[in-house]
């Protein structure tokens, strides 16, 4: 992914998304254009307290969905962990259906399974790499709330 095209995409992609999922009732989305399967992620604001809702790139492993925090390549890790960090209980709508999970940040080897199956699913996370080389992007994994 181009670095022109990441900023352009961090800047609007995540709205286009957001209006298509609620015009078509949680079902659709633009990234699915290139085959990245979205959920709908809400967290608690680290800051405000208040409800986040974002839709994200999402990896699933069975019962536990897998989440990359690129944010394009970015400088900085992106809103949603650091919500996820301070409140790791989130709720996931995926195809209209809402459940609870609970997050956590993944190190080591159960890191590099899902790193490798982030890049095989878009290789745009391996410039996303190099761009961020400056900081180890996070992943997290949610696993549903018992």
């Amino acid at each position: 992914m181009l670095k022109p095209v990441s900023a352009f995409l961090s800047a609007v992609l995540h709205r286009a998304d957001t209006m298509l999922l609620k015009i078509s009732k949680g079902k659709h989305t633009v990234s699915e254009i290139v085959g990245l399967p979205i959920i709908q992620l809400t967290t608690i604001g680290a800051k405000t307290g208040q409800p986040r809702t974002m839709p994200l790139v999402s990896l699933f492993d069975n019962e536990k969905i897998a989440l990359i925090a690129s944010n394009f390549g970015g400088k900085n890790n992106p809103g949603w962990y650091y919500n996820l960090k301070a409140y790791p209980k989130c709720t996931v709508e995926v195809n209209g259906r809402a459940a609870e999970y609970i997050a956590r940040q993944v190190e080591g080897a159960e890191r590099e399974k899902y790193w490798g199956m982030a890049v095989s699913y878009y290789k745009g996370y391996d410039l996303y790499k190099i761009r961020a080389a400056h900081r180890l992007i996070p992943v997290m994994i949610l696993e549903p709330a018992k």
